[in-house]
């Protein structure tokens, strides 16, 4: 590999902007190469990042690629991954990990018959937010924690993104667009789950492009936009989680962690850092004491190519997203049946990263 992991990109929509604002201040990859089936999107990635442009066929058999970062949309994640995989190649991904967990399953074995790893987001809970928190519950400061709630709500995509139809279509909606960013963080504070109950709803049929050159097109809704559910994690826990296209106006808190002897309040889970606060007769910030400082989309890429050195597991991988990705599935099966669904899939409580 050289001194440093070599990352070909793979889908230069509007999140990779983040990630090419990233990449270059991380000391342990490099990029050499970016690819997209829209050859004008690839160029533009490439006069940005100052880098070449390829098809991502010849960014699988590059020879300067260490590590495949899949930004394309969710239902082809999982083709993506395969692909890099087969050439030998890592592979870190947006999440979902893939739009299903059997496709999921498959990305992860081939990678494990292969000798690769692979990675995927969100990494926002290595930041100092979530870790802090970690570090305050390891500690015990709010005693045992017995429950959590996590809200993410919004009117819709559709209002400022300029092709949202893919939010909208199996491997979106608000569980599988925004769920990973939350399920990530309770596993992390919470452990894994082993067993969930469900409702979902879809009030609208259809959607309207609010911004950019189709602003006026009217779409279909084909997943549930309202999903609402109860995730008990193997040490007993129980969280509740509220995520929505739909709601507007709302002044809920992102996540708080309910102990025997407190509250944390949580930060936004889909960014790095953020205020930690603790309630123990009244409400005080706690200082950042864990975590990634000033971390940014890209982290946890920088996170496996360190494993790589160290010969340690990292953070942001494919069997916890694996698991979450079986968490959000489970919760709308039991939605559909009204009843409680056993989570079959486990993992590792990623280790805590220190400040």
């Amino acid at each position: 590999m050289g001194d440093a992991l070599r990352i070909g990109l793979v889908g230069t929509g509007a999140i990779s902007r983040a990630y090419l604002a990233t990449l270059p201040g991380l000391g342990s990859v490099t990029l050499t190469r970016v690819a997209d089936i829209d050859p004008a999107r690839a160029a533009d990635a490439s006069a940005t990042a100052g880098v070449p442009a390829c098809t991502p066929d010849e960014l699988y058999a590059a020879d300067d690629v260490d590590l495949v970062l899949n930004l394309t949309v969710p239902l082809a994640h999982a083709d993506v991954a395969l692909a890099a995989i087969a050439a030998g190649k890592h592979v870190y991904g947006e999440k979902p990990l893939a739009a299903t967990t059997p496709a999921a399953r498959s990305v992860l074995d081939a990678a494990g018959r292969a000798g690769v790893l692979v990675g995927c987001a969100p990494d926002t809970v290595l930041g100092t937010g979530v870790q802090t928190a970690r570090a305050s519950l390891d500690a015990g400061e709010i005693g045992t924690p017995v429950a959590a709630t996590a809200f993410m709500t919004t009117p819709g995509h559709e209002r400022w993104h300029p092709a949202p139809e893919f939010y909208y279509q199996p491997g979106g909606g608000p569980l599988l667009d925004m769920g990973p960013y939350y399920l990530t963080a309770l596993v992390t504070l919470l452990g894994p789950v082993r067993r969930v109950a469900g409702m979902t709803a879809t009030p609208r049929s259809t959607r309207v492009i609010g911004s950019g050159p189709r602003a006026g097109t009217r779409f279909p809704v084909q997943v549930a936009t309202h999903v609402t559910g109860v995730l008990e994690h193997a040490d007993g826990a129980l969280s509740t989680v509220l995520l929505s296209f739909d709601i507007a106006g709302e002044q809920l808190p992102r996540i708080e962690v309910y102990g025997t002897e407190g509250t944390l309040s949580v930060p936004d889970p889909n960014t790095f850092n953020g205020t930690v606060r603790i309630f123990r007769g009244e409400w005080e910030e706690l200082p950042v004491r864990a975590g990634y400082p000033d971390a940014a989309r890209g982290y946890g890429i920088a996170d496996l190519a360190q494993s790589i050195v160290d010969g340690t597991p990292h953070r942001a991988n494919g069997e916890l997203a694996y698991h979450v990705l079986d968490v959000m599935e489970c919760l709308l099966r039991a939605a559909e049946a009204g009843s409680s669904v056993i989570v079959g899939s486990t993992c590792e409580r990623p280790a805590p990263v220190a400040l």
